[in-house]
């Protein structure tokens, strides 16, 4: 009768904001469960999981010294977690404050400019596919990538198919590495991204498809692939890898994902700012 009791009295308590805040939980641990998938950090919550129960039963069976030990190694991995999780709460933070808030001129460019920008990435990247010549090309939107810029060679030059060309050519000085696009500009070239720690990712892809899909897991940045094997052209977003993209698949997809986002009143303030 007790606990009928008392599950009444939660039931009573329960109500519209109750079902607003578990909704809200389950969606943040959805997220977050998605932001991990396929990386490094699941194997890392299933040890943790492993601690938990082990800790939970040393107790239940009155294992002091083992129970202490297991408790001292917890409180310890709350002071590491932030360093072993860093990749995915840099990667989870910079979604958080991504968005409208932080201007980037990529996607300001007027109509005209973007497409022209578009047209010389095809052009470029559609020779190099059939001269099997490996390329790697990132887009900045929206998150600032300067401290990948700082890893290359500072280019600043007006974008055209030509240039992306030649910077890839074998044995090129700038050939290894990354170009990097900001607006209308290649801002530097031979820049150095990480690596993708993706489970999901083929045993056939290489650095370039690694170094791509790295970057997008931690940036909104989009990175165009050339395989140097077998000249197939891939976008990398947002932790996807879109593979076996022809020259309007690739057109297509530039075009929907370089398109301006609304600003907020904020978003504007910054800027003039």
């Amino acid at each position: 009768m007790e606990y009928l009791k008392a599950l009444q009295i939660n039931l009573n308590l329960f109500n519209v904001t109750s079902v607003i805040d578990i909704l809200i939980v389950a969606f943040v641990l959805y997220r977050l469960m998605l932001l991990i998938r396929g990386t490094r950090a699941m194997q890392l919550i299933k040890g943790i999981m492993v601690l938990l129960v082990a800790t939970a039963l040393s107790s239940l069976l009155n294992l002091n010294t083992v129970h202490w030990l297991l408790k001292q190694t917890m409180t310890a991995l709350v002071v590491a977690l932030p360093i072993v999780f860093q990749p995915e709460l840099r990667r989870a933070l910079g979604k958080l404050g991504g968005g409208d808030f932080f201007y980037r001129p990529l996607n300001q460019m007027n109509e005209g400019d973007r497409t022209a920008l578009i047209n010389e990435v095809v052009k470029a990247v559609q020779s190099m596919s059939s001269s099997r010549t490996g390329a790697l090309i990132v887009l900045e939107r929206n998150t600032g990538l300067e401290e990948f810029v700082d890893t290359g060679v500072r280019v600043e030059a007006r974008v055209s198919a030509e240039l992306l060309v030649n910077i890839f050519i074998p044995r090129s000085p700038l050939h290894d590495g990354a170009a990097i696009i900001r607006g209308d500009r290649l801002q530097a070239a031979a820049c150095v991204l990480p690596l993708s720690d993706s489970m999901e990712l083929s045993r056939e892809l290489g650095t370039r498809h690694r170094a791509a899909v790295g970057l997008s897991e931690q940036t909104d940045a989009l990175a165009v692939v050339v395989s140097e094997e077998t000249g197939t052209v891939s976008l990398a977003l947002e932790g996807n890898l879109y593979r076996r993209l022809n020259e309007a698949g690739l057109r297509e997809l530039l075009g929907k994902f370089l398109q301006p986002t609304k600003r907020s009143a904020i978003s504007s303030l910054w800027q003039r700012r």
